[in-house]
């Protein structure tokens, strides 16, 4: 779809496009309009509506870089060019998406918004659903930037942590979190002071008790003890008889 794509941009007509740019040289140099046409599309035409996540498209998307040539526009870049053009984006895409469903590349069911029903090939006002089609897909994507706006500022939203942007806080980081990890697995693995040892059915092995047993296993038996303070002998001089 992506070749398809960019081979209409081609074959379309943009001069409503690079009309909005000045022809004298001056001004910070914009991306080639007809790039940027065929970005935004593609983007909307596979349900992608944030302006953030088709930036991230174009550095991970082998069919985005296809289409910008490995160039990567910043998701604000994006967002202005919607807004610039919407009017004529609008028309362009209903043509691109009528484009693409006589190819077979799209149906209803992938472009459709909330439930919107497609009419028939030959009904006479078939491209007037596609033209609302695009229109509310249009809106759609402006709302999703102005809410992303709205929680991200100037930011794309997938940032790095500031400690992680650089590859010695990143080595950094990843050694004291793995030392941490590898801390607590240590931790868990030793019992807790005074804690009672799991009984363990297996280690129990019978064995005769009392003197015999202490015999087999070549124990002394102990020792008879005298009874409290009694004697069996005779008293002693000047003792009552026990």
């Amino acid at each position: 779809m992506a070749w398809f794509l960019l081979d209409s941009v081609k074959a379309l007509e943009l001069s409503a496009f690079y009309d909005a740019y000045r022809a004298d040289g001056h001004g910070r140099a914009a991306y080639e309009p007809s790039m940027m046409v065929g970005l935004v599309l593609y983007a909307y035409a596979t349900n992608e509506r944030s302006a953030r996540g088709i930036e991230r498209h174009c550095r991970d998307d082998v069919a985005y870089r296809v289409i910008t040539a490995n160039v990567i526009p910043d998701h604000a870049t994006i967002a202005r060019f919607l807004v610039r053009h919407e009017q004529s984006l609008a028309a362009l895409f209903a043509s691109v998406l009528r484009l693409c469903a006589r190819a077979g590349l799209v149906e209803s069911k992938v472009v459709a918004i909330d439930g919107t029903k497609m009419l028939a090939n030959a009904n006479r006002d078939h491209n007037v659903d596609y033209d609302r089609i695009a229109r509310e897909i249009l809106e759609e994507a402006k709302a999703v930037d102005a809410a992303e706006d709205e929680l991200y500022g100037d930011k794309r939203g997938d940032e790095l942590p500031e400690e992680l942007t650089t590859p010695e806080g990143r080595r950094a980081w990843l050694k004291r979190e793995l030392a941490r990890e590898r801390a607590e697995r240590t931790d868990a693995s030793e019992p807790a002071p005074g804690a009672a040892h799991e009984f363990d059915a297996e280690q129990i092995v019978a064995r005769t008790q009392g003197p015999r047993g202490l015999v087999a296993r070549g124990q002394a038996p102990p020792r008879a003890r005298p009874l409290g303070n009694r004697f069996t002998g005779p008293a002693r001089p000047g003792a009552a008889a026990a």
